[in-house]
């Protein structure tokens, strides 16, 4: 889930990746949960991994491919690597617990700079009074599914601002019409995420300032990540996973539109170091 930053510090991989391909998987290709992906070459990431680690030009820290720490690319030509646009703006609050090291959500960050903001808490994002127009994604009692979203926000808009329920219009068959008026509809401004272990989110999930905001629960989906917390199901996504699966849902659920890899370049990182790693654990004899 995206309260949990299931992820690993990239820098201890080894191995090299086949320059023929993209795709991405395990030991087994055919069984790779992150299978199909459209993403940029690899072949930056395969060029800076043969340097090996080298110093952040803004804070001297030791890195491969990017610079947790500064949200910087390291080591690669910054024209080489994908950038994208989001459809909202992504607000990610990590615990002051976490190592940066250890956090996808700089992924994310890297790849689209313009719609990402990374806070370490007790900061977190400015919140206006429109709490219609953010969600917070968490799972619990009070979460809506993404299905749900669009109705509960836009209840939320009509009555905060009292204004009069549109009476929807009744149709033999669905219409283009009908599908671009709920796209339209959306009130959706923001979405944030909670970057933490599962032990560590009581503290920003009780936060004063964020109980007003309505709550969204991802579908339930397996993740990739190479090391995995101890003793939690595999259906607790890294970050950057949570932040994939919620656009990739809302592209198709709430903008009614065919999806075709859009934000697929958002696990160009993730999915580079997933094979990376399991090639080593393959050559370790772990898998």
């Amino acid at each position: 889930m995206s309260a949990t930053s299931l992820s690993e510090d990239h820098s201890d991989s080894g191995g090299k990746l086949d320059k023929r391909s993209n795709k991405v998987g395990s030991a087994n290709e055919n069984e790779s949960p992150l299978q199909g992906l459209k993403l940029a070459s690899h072949e930056v990431l395969e060029r800076a991994q043969t340097q090996g680690r080298i110093k952040c030009t803004k804070c001297g820290g030791s890195r491969m491919f990017f610079c947790y720490t500064c949200f910087s690319v390291v080591g690669v030509n910054q024209a080489e690597i994908p950038l994208i646009k989001l459809p909202v703006k992504i607000d990610v609050i990590k615990h002051p617990n976490e190592t940066d090291g250890k956090s996808t959500a700089v992924h994310a960050k890297l790849i689209a700079p313009d719609d990402v903001n990374v806070y370490t808490y007790p900061c977190i994002p400015e919140l206006d009074g429109d709490s219609y127009k953010t969600i917070l994604v968490f799972p619990g009692p009070d979460s809506v599914t993404i299905e749900e979203m669009l109705q509960h926000l836009n209840e939320m808009r009509t009555n905060s601002t009292d204004e009069p329920t549109v009476k929807r219009q009744k149709v033999i068959n669905e219409t283009e019409e009908a599908n671009q008026v709920k796209q339209q509809s959306c009130p959706l401004e923001r979405v944030i995420f909670i970057d933490s272990t599962w032990n560590q989110t009581t503290r920003i999930i009780t936060d004063e300032r964020l109980q007003a905001l309505p709550r969204v629960e991802l579908k339930t989906r397996k993740t990739c990540f190479w090391r995995h917390q101890r003793g939690s199901p595999d259906t607790y996504l890294a970050t950057i996973e949570a932040i994939y699966y919620f656009l990739k849902d809302y592209h198709t659920l709430c903008l009614l539109k065919e999806y075709n890899g859009e934000y697929d370049n958002l696990l160009f990182f993730y999915s580079y170091l997933y094979k990376l790693i399991n090639k080593a654990k393959v050559s370790a004899g772990k898998i």
